[in-house]
């Protein structure tokens, strides 16, 4: 019953964005630090590329046993896998924008625009969490919130 309680509804797709957010801001956080260092090529993982296999993962979910419940499977996805319920990002090299004559990508409006992007779907899926969680601990406990 506990498992079903932790796999049902939107609840598996908001700690995958979570995840993935946290991964994320890693990657945007280490780009930032690297701006002025000759030769160093940043890296990203793509959140469009993401949210697509979630999307799928969820549709799959949803025609096995109606979308009720149980876990989501981003084996689909060649950025991101679940590994023992550790979630491993494979970035790929940005392809957008110039590069500087150091081979170094010198965009800090783009990256403080990811940065603030990925920070809001972070914070998005811990408030939704947040909730979730909230309201499944008031039905435990037999509370109307």
């Amino acid at each position: 019953m506990i498992s079903d309680l932790s796999t049902a509804g939107a609840l598996p797709a908001l700690e995958k964005m979570f995840l993935f957010s946290g991964q994320r801001q890693r990657l945007i956080a280490q780009n930032i630090a690297n701006i002025d260092t000759p030769n160093y090529q940043g890296v990203d993982a793509d959140p469009v590329a993401f949210q697509r296999a979630l999307g799928q993962a969820i549709d799959k979910r949803k025609a096995k046993n109606g979308g009720a419940s149980g876990e989501l499977d981003l084996s689909r996805s060649s950025e991101v896998r679940m590994v023992g319920g550790r979630m491993q990002i494979n970035p790929q090299t940005p392809i957008e924008g110039v590069l500087f004559q150091d081979r170094n990508h010198r965009d800090l409006e783009v990256l403080m625009q990811d940065m603030v992007e990925n920070a809001t779907m972070f914070r998005v899926a811990g408030d939704l969490m947040r909730k979730n969680q909230s309201l499944i601990r008031g039905a435990i406990a037999q509370r109307v919130i």
